[in-house]
């Protein structure tokens, strides 16, 4: 996508019909939206959010599509916290089925551009723009495509959709480690810069702290700037 036709689709906007949610673990939430026949997007990208069915003071929300447009419909995983929600997460745990939302997008550059060795780095509800990739690559995969490597760090060893990633992994070679420790994670992460070094895409999803932490420690290992992707998820630490 063009950086032009990027910042253009900010201005689509596409009304979204509520299906179901469905609780991902403690605090964690997947809301299911039906998929319009004209809305399509680059698995790893968001959208802006929209409360329509009562008044917010701040009604719109960034979110990344967690499902693929393979899937026939529109995912968004987020926590929400049981003791002070905010006023719009109080909003999405009130949609019932047939209720809307409006989505504004999609946006973004955070998605696979090229057929090369990649490395995905999530952390906790950072896992949800690599579910996407995922979820694409196993309704494209060719016998030649590069290797895929997940590394899902979650110091609560939570590690969301984990039955549906070992599934996934079953069906292409993708090598998923689950991790609880960030020298775990480097370990790993120095092994790929090893093998692949600036053949490879790296994409790093997760808190500020991580992600800036990731890629000073790429960039130390003299991976090129342009190889390293990042998400920044605010809010969570």
């Amino acid at each position: 996508m063009s950086f032009l036709k990027d910042k253009l689709s900010i201005f689509q906007k596409t009304e979204l019909q509520f299906l179901k949610k469905i609780q991902e673990a403690d605090h964690v939430y997947t809301f299911i939206f039906k998929k319009e026949a004209d809305l399509s997007w680059k698995a790893g990208q968001h959208g802006l959010f929209t409360i329509t069915h009562k008044k917010l003071k701040d009604s719109i929300r960034p979110f990344t599509v967690a499902s693929s447009p393979t899937e026939g419909v529109v995912k968004i995983t987020t926590k929400v916290s049981d003791e002070q929600p905010s006023e719009f997460k109080k909003a999405l745990l009130e949609l019932e089925e047939g209720m809307t939302i409006t989505m504004s997008g999609p946006v973004g550059s955070f998605y696979i551009k090229k057929n090369s060795p990649t490395l995905l780095m999530a952390g906790g509800i950072g896992i949800t723009p690599f579910r996407a990739m995922v979820k694409q690559l196993v309704y494209e995969w060719h016998t030649d495509n590069q290797p895929v490597e997940i590394l899902y760090l979650d110091s609560q060893n939570t590690h969301l959709f984990k039955e549906e990633f070992d599934h996934i992994g079953r069906e292409i070679p993708i090598v998923i480690h689950y991790l609880d420790s960030r020298n775990d994670l480097y370990q790993k992460v120095d092994q790929f810069i090893a093998t692949h070094k600036n053949n490879a895409q790296y994409f790093i999803s997760g808190s500020k702290s991580m992600v800036e932490s990731i890629s000073t420690h790429l960039k130390k290992k003299d991976v090129s700037k342009q190889n390293i992707n990042k998400d920044t998820f605010t809010g969570i630490e």
